[in-house]
């Protein structure tokens, strides 16, 4: 191979990198958090979700008492999916119980984190951070992809179904 060619290669073998680290699990203490994905968002959306598993590999439950998607998003709730009167509806709740040894899978449908007055729109192939605050493993930041408008939810981020938690 010729050093020109080798060039070339160095701007794709650089995005790669890029791409492979915003998919890799982030830990604080006992909790690991895997696939933390977002979807596209159309138009002029003013709001979003972020989905992921959350992994509480110690002995003693925790508890998700926040996150933070700054400067995405001005506000950020956890939430979940009620049905009332046959309408499923969306509602905040104050904290996630994460129950020790157990996986709790934030999905469409289902438990997720709702971004808030989003200061931008989402754009497929964008990255961002944001910020957990868990009652004892503390403060973790993870890292976010965003997928396609419409994006299904995948179970392949590491455990099985029969593993969430609700």
């Amino acid at each position: 191979m010729t050093i020109s060619r080798s060039r070339s290669l160095l701007p794709a073998l650089t995005l790669l990198l890029s791409c492979l680290a915003w998919m890799a699990p982030a830990r604080a203490e006992s909790i690991l958090v895997e696939g933390a994905w977002s979807r596209a968002t159309p138009g002029q959306a003013r709001n979003g979700a972020v989905f992921m598993a959350l992994h509480n590999q110690g002995a003693e439950d925790d508890t998700l008492l926040r996150a933070d998607a700054d400067p995405i998003a001005t506000s950020v709730e956890i939430h979940t999916h009620v049905h009332e009167n046959n309408i499923m509806k969306m509602k905040a709740v104050d904290t996630l119980t994460l129950p020790a040894g157990a996986t709790v899978t934030l999905m469409p449908g289902g438990l997720h984190i709702m971004l808030m007055g989003l200061k931008a729109p989402l754009h497929e192939g964008q990255g961002f951070t944001m910020t957990l605050t868990m009652q004892k493993a503390g403060t973790i930041t993870i890292p976010v992809t965003v997928r396609a408008v419409g994006a299904p939810a995948s179970v392949s981020q590491g455990h099985k179904p029969e593993q969430h938690v609700h």
